[in-house]
């Protein structure tokens, strides 16, 4: 595997990524799979973070569509991707990787609070730090959570691992003529509504210069290869 162009980044799933061919729920075979691209990755010298979403166990924004309270429904979002963060560790530490769940909620009998400094030092170590429960306050979506984490770490890019091979001018599945960048800027991002990361996490991106970096993880090997900076990739950055 090449040397990688950074030394800290962050890299985001959607737990939607987590259920593999299933419908729900968490796959642990494709999860183990994933935890062997997040692996590789470390055995370069890369210091890698990790925040996955719950949308596979439970997406607050659907339950408030449905009648619940919103804020309800958020703080039951974060604790299924304390659950998501928890199968990650373990199929990490199955093959060896040292790692670390930090929790914006606090639950001290199965993770430790999100501590900035204790989590750089974890990383300086050569752990993987996993950061559940998004920003712990309802109202923001695990993208923020993601985007405010790679900002207070000091990442040097913010990956995000989706479906999709990149971003497009228009939904690729709807329509087979959508355009794929290979990169733009946030600004574009922005006032196109190219629904990369929710507006607020684009903007918190943006105003740290963190590169976005969005790729698809359902490949094989793909982590490995957009961290060397090769793969079809789409990156957000400054124009």
């Amino acid at each position: 595997m090449t040397s990688p162009r950074y030394k800290r980044v962050l890299l985001k799933l959607s737990g939607e990524v987590l259920m593999g061919a299933q419908q729900f729920g968490i796959d642990p075979d494709f999860v183990a799979e994933l935890a062997g691209e997040v692996k590789a990755a470390t055995e370069t010298g890369l210091e890698v973070c990790l925040v996955i979403g719950g949308g596979n166990i439970f997406r607050g924004m659907a339950g408030a569509a449905r009648g619940m309270d919103r804020a309800q429904a958020d703080y039951m979002g974060m604790l299924a991707t304390v659950m998501n963060a928890l199968a990650m560790q373990n199929a990490l530490e199955q093959l060896g990787v040292h790692t670390r769940v930090q929790s914006a909620l606090q639950m001290d009998q199965v993770c430790e609070p999100v501590i900035r400094r204790r989590a750089e030092r974890h990383l300086e170590k050569g752990r993987v730090v996993i950061f559940a429960a998004g920003v712990g306050a309802p109202y923001f979506t695990t993208d923020s959570g993601a985007a405010l984490r790679a900002a207070e770490m000091q990442c040097d890019a913010l990956f995000k691992g989706t479906s999709v091979d990149g971003i497009y001018d228009s939904d690729p599945k709807a329509n087979p003529q959508a355009k794929r960048y290979n990169s733009v800027d946030y600004d574009t991002v922005l006032a196109d509504n190219l629904k990369v990361m929710d507006a607020s996490a684009v903007a918190l991106c943006r105003d740290n210069n963190i590169p976005i970096v969005v790729f698809s993880i359902r490949e094989k090997g793909n982590l490995a290869r957009v961290l060397a900076g090769e793969g079809t990739q789409t990156i957000v950055k400054k124009g």
